[in-house]
């Protein structure tokens, strides 16, 4: 009985030791599934959050051609990161639907006055109702959208500049040319 205390202690400190080196060396996943993905865009309007852009409805996202529907904010610190890609994304002729979360026309005309504005559209959610209805939980995000309005990627945060080459293969897998 003296020996298993002994040795009892020892054998539960291995195997916590093995199970943390596993975890420290094994990959994880961290691509996170959306439950929208492959489902059609709800029903929604939104007025212009700018002066510079229209604002965005879902006739916009079911007219025939895929787009990139980004959900950002101009107190958003990510979303000045990202800013320079969705130019690059834009310049390779991809059009980018925007909706500003919970934002001001004065602030949304200076963050695209500052940091470009690649948006064909711009839409006002003050209260996050499309935000939350598209699976969205947080700025910046990025859905890739068809021709028919059904959602085909998503990409949570921001987008860097490795990034760009996977967005540009998924609108085109969305029928993007």
């Amino acid at each position: 009985m003296s020996r298993l205390k002994l040795w009892l202690p020892l054998a539960a400190f291995a195997f916590f030791v093995g199970l943390a080196a596993y975890m420290l060396f094994t990959p994880r996943d961290t691509a996170v599934a959306s439950a929208l993905v492959g489902k059609q865009v709800p029903d929604f309007e939104l007025p212009a959050a700018s002066s510079a852009r229209p604002g965005v409805s879902i006739a916009d996202l079911t007219n025939g051609q895929p787009k990139l529907l980004n959900i950002w904010a101009s107190w958003c610190v990510p979303c000045i990161a990202e800013a320079p890609q969705l130019e690059t994304l834009e310049s390779a002729g991809i059009p980018i639907v925007g909706v500003a979360i919970r934002d001001s026309g004065e602030d949304v005309d200076r963050f695209l006055d500052t940091h470009g504005n690649p948006y064909t559209r711009i839409g006002a959610d003050d209260i996050s109702q499309v935000q939350l209805s598209i699976g969205s939980s947080g700025v910046p995000e990025t859905f890739v959208v068809d021709g028919s309005g059904t959602i085909t990627y998503q990409h949570i945060g921001d987008i860097r500049p490795e990034h760009v080459p996977l967005l540009i293969e998924e609108w085109r897998k969305a029928g993007g040319r």
